[in-house]
């Protein structure tokens, strides 16, 4: 007798156990009536807190005195002050860390330039590389939005097998896309104005950060809900029904 040959998810295995490992560590979960737990995956109130706060530090300090050198140590400050925070509270040391050098490389550009305006480049150059790798999983057919959401929902990675799912998940990762687009079509032009542009800039950076992205997310997560609600459970353990 020929032995059949062994089940061809070796390649799938790596995208499923990245996927698995991501959206544990972002939090990402069902809550018991079926629907993504949002403020969750955004680091509760707390990330929400520690990522606009720096920023809005910043923002009022440079506009009420009109110095970069406040403003930034400010950002700093705020940052560093989490940072410490969380290490108290035994937090890991990525989770702790991550905050303060994302602020750190906006402060380093900034001051290098001595334009305050470039306190914000490096957002544009993370979420231009964002919507290339998402523009990226489109195209390989491994769309980001399946892989997260198919873990939380327990499709795993089995939901590629079928071109409706699929095409539901693609549509979702295009809405988190068109998310990052529209930032930088709103900041980018207000940037080239200069400091004159500052504020507006500095308030859509913040309106347009982690709220915007958690409407963008709850959009994709609806969007891609299984025909007929019913999921085979959460990455959690926990089983229901998507509405």
């Amino acid at each position: 007798m020929t032995e059949k040959p062994a089940p061809r998810d070796e390649p799938e295995k790596p995208f499923a156990e990245l996927a698995g490992a991501y959206a544990a560590k972002a939090g990402m979960e069902r809550r018991d009536d079926g629907q993504i737990d949002v403020l969750k995956s955004i680091g509760g109130v707390r990330g929400l807190v520690e990522s606009v706060l720096p920023g809005i530090i910043f923002l009022v300090v440079f506009t009420i005195g009109r110095e970069l050198g406040p403003a930034l140590i400010g950002a700093l400050g705020a940052a560093a002050a989490f940072t410490v925070l969380r290490l108290i509270q035994r937090g890991t040391v990525t989770q702790a860390f991550s905050g303060l050098v994302g602020v750190g490389i906006c402060a380093f550009v900034a001051n290098s330039t001595g334009r305050a305006e470039d306190f914000y480049v490096w957002g544009f150059v993370t979420n231009a590389a964002y919507i290339v790798g998402m523009v990226l999983s489109i195209l390989i057919k491994w769309p980001l939005a399946g892989l997260l959401f198919g873990f939380i929902r327990g499709e795993n990675v089995e939901w590629r097998k079928e071109p409706r799912r699929l095409k539901a998940y693609v549509l979702a990762t295009w809405i988190v896309t068109a998310v990052l687009v529209l930032r930088l079509v709103v900041q980018v032009p207000l940037y080239l104005m200069g400091e004159d542009g500052l504020v507006a800039l500095g308030t859509a950076r913040l309106v347009m950060g982690l709220p915007l992205y958690a409407l963008g997310i709850w959009l994709a997560w609806l969007v891609s809900r299984p025909v007929g609600g019913a999921v085979a459970g959460s990455g959690t353990g926990r089983s229901g029904q998507e509405h």
